[in-house]
């Protein structure tokens, strides 16, 4: 009791820390609180938005917002429709009810358990399934909590399904969503799972009834009173069925669309889904990609497409669900006569945070009314009947750019001129007067004379110190920015005025490197990097050293971003000549005399 006291009085300073007339100004922690992300959200946000706010005060480290600017840049991008913010919106509103309901349980010494929803959670915190049940959920309708009248064959709350339920966190993301107005039914083949599924309701429910059942969907249906009945339907179906038995189930009337194939289970569930809806009533199905092409599901796709009954398809980013890719399909009975709108194909595929996909039905509107190319596209119906029914929906949705050929031309002109100043800066070493020969002197010496100091990858680095990495990369120098904090196994703090970090890293490169690893960091541990060895110089030639690497360092970097620009420009390229922007007839670069001395210089090698 006491515990549950504290909780609900934490809440309530939670909520009252966030009120709008107490700060001005919000921090980046204080935005992720406000919108119900982690922060890295937010930094994500920062910089792939350019109309972000800018910030108003703070630091550099620690920025400040206003207020204002964010909570009105966070209404029109539709990111605040991903909490309850402060009680404003109907999310908000109900929370703070159930709030005030306990509260006043405990002012008349009535204690219920406060629900976990009811506390804000960052969707850092969310494993990759409940985010993906809220992203569900947010699809379904308001509609789906309004209870048909008395009188008719479904009266009363209304019911919403899901018939491979596990542990019910579909369920409990419906429960989160819609309360206490509507009830909640699910089935799951595994004893356990059903039993922890049934806890996590009892513990998560406000009063709202359910019912979980165990047994096998396809096989033993027990959710069959709610067959053509039921609001709404949520389902991830089980990925791992290699085969299904349909000759067992070959004149069930839930295939509706056609029966399918011992390989296309996942056709099985949709059609199972969607035979327990009512008229206008709603599915999501989680789907693999396969089950979107595949050969042997084609004639279901297209009786799902021609019917009017498959509404969107959506595809997420990876790792929001129990297997890397996952695409969505929305589904709803028509009421009448069917509709034969097109299907909105969405590719969120790309994003590269899951926190930006929406979790509000309000949010998918304003996406879907956007209609930005590049994100969704309403396809006609005809048009994904014209072939083998494919829904994937990277086939109809345009590319950021369409580039044309004069681009391309631009592009690779840029690329040779760039690879021929490129070459332009090779160095050409001159041999020694004479024959070089160094006294060496070991880091552990340096370390002991007060030249240098060897420490922990912990430690912070100053711009300047030397890097040991892990995985046997080589040393480099630290530029004091976030790059310093990749990959480190030591810092090395050098006395400039003693001593060249270049020269020094130079020389450690080759004898780091000749020198067995064998901890799991791959990498040099203190002792062993004390007995590498550099070479005894005078300051005045540790600098020539290090100039040298210097340059070499900066043409490694410049070699690397052109390997990967030219990568780009010939995947570009390809896309080019499949999509019909470029034509197949090519030309190299003529024989000039710079190209035929390169061309001799590389035959002598």
């Amino acid at each position: 009791m006491f515990t549950t006291v504290l909780l609900v009085e934490e809440w309530r300073c939670n909520v009252a820390a966030m009120s709008p007339d107490e700060h001005d100004e919000l921090t980046a922690a204080a935005i992720a609180r406000l919108a119900n992300v982690g922060r890295a959200a937010v930094a994500n946000w920062r910089r792939r938005y350019s109309d972000f706010p800018k910030p108003v005060g703070g630091s550099q480290h620690s920025p400040t917002f206003s207020r204002v600017e964010v909570e009105a840049w966070l209404k029109k991008t539709g990111k605040g429709d991903q909490l309850a913010t402060a009680g404003r919106t109907d999310t908000g509103t109900q929370r703070l009810d159930d709030l005030s309901a306990i509260l006043d349980g405990h002012r008349h010494g009535r204690i219920r358990r406060v629900p976990e929803r009811m506390f804000e959670r960052s969707i850092a915190d969310l494993t990759s399934g409940q985010l993906l049940a809220r992203v569900m959920v947010s699809l379904l309708p308001r509609s789906t909590a309004a209870a048909r009248p008395a009188g008719t064959n479904d009266a009363g709350a209304p019911a919403v399904l899901d018939p491979a339920c596990f542990n019910a966190t579909l369920l409990m993301a419906v429960a989160d969503r819609f309360g206490d107005s509507v009830k909640l039914a699910g089935q799951e083949i595994q004893e356990s799972a059903a039993a922890v599924a049934a806890l996590n309701l009892r513990s998560n429910a406000l009063g709202m009834p359910y019912e979980i059942y165990t047994g096998d969907s396809l096989l033993d249906n027990q959710l069959d009173m709610y067959l053509g009945a039921a609001a709404a339907v949520v389902c991830e179906p089980p990925f791992d069925m290699p085969q299904w038995p349909s000759i067992e189930l070959a004149t069930d009337p839930r295939w509706e669309f056609g029966i399918p194939a011992p390989r296309d289970s996942e056709l099985a569930w949709v059609q199972h889904c969607y035979a327990h809806l009512r008229p206008r009533g709603v599915a999501v199905i989680a789907v693999t990609p396969r089950t979107c092409v595949q050969q042997s599901g084609q004639h279901i796709r297209a009786a799902l497409v021609r019917s009017g009954a498959l509404r969107d398809v959506i595809a997420l980013p990876k790792g929001m669900g129990s297997v890397p890719d996952i695409y969505l399909w929305v589904l709803q009975r028509p009421y009448g006569a069917p509709d034969y709108q097109a299907v909105r194909m969405v590719d969120l595929s790309s994003l590269g945070d899951a926190a930006d996909v929406p979790q509000e039905f309000a949010a998918w509107q304003r996406l879907f009314d956007d209609a930005d190319s590049t994100i969704s596209q309403a396809v006609p119906r005809l048009e994904l009947l014209d072939g083998d029914v494919n829904l994937l929906p990277s086939r109809y949705i345009a590319t950021d750019i369409e580039a044309s050929a004069d681009d391309f031309t631009r592009v690779t002109s840029r690329l040779q001129a760039l690879y021929a100043r490129v070459g332009q800066g090779m160095p050409r070493f001159a041999a020694p007067m004479s024959p070089t020969r160094h006294s060496y002197v070991t880091l552990g010496e340096l370390e002991r004379a007060g030249v240098l100091t060897i420490r922990s990858r912990e430690a912070t680095p100053r711009a300047g110190d030397l890097l040991v990495r892990t995985l046997g990369r080589p040393p480099v120098i630290a530029t004091g920015t976030a790059d310093d904090d990749t990959g480190v196994a030591q810092v090395v703090e050098i006395d400039a005025a003693r001593l060249d970090a270049h020269f020094l890293a130079t020389f450690l490169r080759t004898d780091a490197n000749a020198l067995p690893v064998a901890n799991t960091l791959g990498a040099l541990s203190r002792e062993d990097l004390r007995r590498c060895r550099v070479p005894r110089l005078t300051l005045a030639e540790q600098r020539r050293y290090g100039d040298a690497f210097r340059h070499l360092q900066l043409l490694e970097g410049v070699f690397a971003a052109l390997a990967k620009a030219s990568a780009n420009v010939i995947d570009q390229t390809v896309h080019g000549l499949t999509t019909g922007v470029l034509a197949p007839d090519f030309t190299v670069m003529k024989n000039t005399d710079d190209a035929n001395a390169a061309d001799e210089e590389t035959r002598k090698l």
